[in-house]
């Protein structure tokens, strides 16, 4: 237990003391050994070294420890990148804060939020009770505000506020899921947690169940980037340092999710709640699936083009969750192998943003001449997040089409295999331009973005996701299967 709160304290002490520090190298330095240490932590708690962790507030299950190792060590490279990153970003000055010592600058407030951002994270992942959770996933929203604002221009303003107002609108609607949830219950259920609510399903409401389901797959679905509640991915995801939006897009969106998956835990215990739920999650997997194929054809910003596949992504968790079975624990695997890679691709974009000083396709040419390293695991990455054998998302995608065609759901196969196929088409032809593509007049200084720090966390990602993908180890199928077993699933 005090490790548990330890993982959700100890970054908001020192993300705190980083505002008052006037060192940017002891700052970043404090950063890098809080993600350590964090990491350390998690795997500590996950493999139970410390003992088990089962309160009414905080709890650890199997799906709290896939998200939990995926989120730490995200937040683990993406400090390590920031140590470059940070360099080669001047930083912003901002008004004295009345009465203390501090540098209010944007590099200060960086290394705080980034923290406060981690802090949040491993609250709404390690909570049981459905308010606590809650409390966390809106947290995330306060902490990670100011780091989309980071470069202080007039579209990273616009992308924040969208962010705020569209995410914090989920968040309400989310709470009023909560209220409901709460009617569902009766005087038999003692702890408001999905295995308290589980543990007496039978005497729960199950109209008042689906009304809170409804809104907490719109509430955090906005969260999580579900269309049509996606308004506010393309937009924080651009603008945002590159570190921010690996983080946004491989840990946040996963929080989101898991929201959604501590409601339809309980959900599988009522037999007519069950059906309903996956029949709307089938709906807005299919529905964001088809959004992003849209929006990624002849997409001209390549970090946006980033933000619509996460879309797609999320999409694909939500539809293998739907659709049950084994389905639910590809959607897991998938879930793993997403973040690993969709980490590393925004790494990278920020290796390309640092050469090239453009977001636009246009202006990307011979990548893999100019950027020999990042341009061939960018391009390594289009293969990863396209579900490209042998990597990882290969087999969890593969899984959740079979199971769409062994359960005689062809509409369903064939309108995910359309999608998936235009996604294909629109990243391929983004990705060739920029890899392939004449070389510009202008020249450019690869050397820029190629630097040990800056390519060694997509290295150690994408290796990841590609290990993943030749041979599961024990520990991660036991912990795929598990997740897959609370949520009502068959193992892979």
């Amino acid at each position: 237990m005090i490790t548990a709160y330890a993982l959700i304290i100890l970054p908001v002490i020192t993300g705190v003391i980083s505002l008052f520090i006037s060192s940017e190298r002891v700052r970043r330095n404090l950063l890098m050994i809080v993600a350590f240490v964090h990491l350390f932590m998690s795997i500590l708690l996950c493999n139970g070294s410390v003992g088990e962790l089962n309160g009414i507030w905080l709890g650890l299950d199997a799906l709290s420890r896939l998200f939990l190792i995926i989120t730490s060590l995200l937040f683990t490279g993406s400090a390590i990148y920031s140590m470059v990153y940070l360099d080669k970003h001047p930083h912003f000055n901002g008004p004295a804060i009345a009465g203390l010592h501090m540098p209010a600058n944007s590099n200060a407030i960086f290394a705080a939020c980034m923290q406060l951002f981690l802090s949040a994270m491993s609250l709404a992942i390690l909570s049981t009770h459905f308010g606590l959770q809650w409390i966390g996933i809106e947290a995330t929203t306060l902490a990670s505000t100011p780091l989309i604002y980071y470069h202080r221009s007039r579209r990273s303003l616009e992308a924040a506020w969208k962010y705020m107002i569209l995410c914090s609108v989920g968040i309400a609607l989310a709470l009023m899921g909560v209220f409901f949830l709460a009617m569902t219950t009766s005087s038999h259920v003692q702890h408001f947690t999905p295995a308290g609510l589980s543990l007496f399903s039978g005497y729960l409401k199950v109209e008042w169940l689906k009304v809170a389901f409804i809104f907490f797959l719109v509430g955090y679905g906005a969260k999580m980037g579900l269309a049509p509640m996606h308004n506010w991915l393309p937009d924080a995801h651009s603008e945002a340092p590159s570190p921010v939006s690996a983080m946004l897009s491989g840990a946040l969106l996963n929080c989101a999710f898991l929201g959604i998956l501590r409601i339809y835990q309980v959900c599988v215990t009522v037999p007519g709640a069950m059906v309903f739920a996956n029949e709307l999650l089938v709906i807005f997997g299919l529905l964001s699936l088809a959004v992003s194929g849209i929006f990624i054809l002849r997409q001209p910003d390549y970090k946006r083009m980033l933000a619509y596949s996460s879309v797609e992504h999320m999409g694909i968790l939500a539809l293998g969750v739907g659709l049950g079975g084994s389905a639910i624990a590809a959607a897991m695997l998938h879930a793993a192998g997403h973040s690993l890679v969709k980490a590393s691709l925004f790494l990278l974009s920020g290796n390309i943003l640092a050469v090239y000083a453009s977001k636009k396709v246009e202006d990307i040419k011979a990548l893999l001449k100019t950027m020999p390293i990042s341009g061939a695991l960018w391009l390594a990455g289009f293969f990863a997040i396209t579900g490209t054998p042998p990597f990882t998302t290969f087999n969890s995608e593969f899984a959740i089409v079979r199971v769409a065609l062994q359960s005689g759901s062809w509409k369903t196969a064939m309108l995910y295999l359309l999608f998936l196929l235009l996604v294909f088409i629109g990243m391929l032809t983004i990705f060739m331009n920029m890899c392939f593509g004449k070389k510009g007049e202008r020249e450019v200084d690869g050397s820029a973005g190629e630097s040990f720090w800056q390519v060694l966390p997509p290295v150690v990602f994408l290796t990841a996701a590609l290990l993943l993908g030749l041979y599961l180890p024990d520990f991660v199928r036991t912990t795929i299967d598990g997740a897959a077993v609370l949520l009502g699933g068959k193992a892979l």
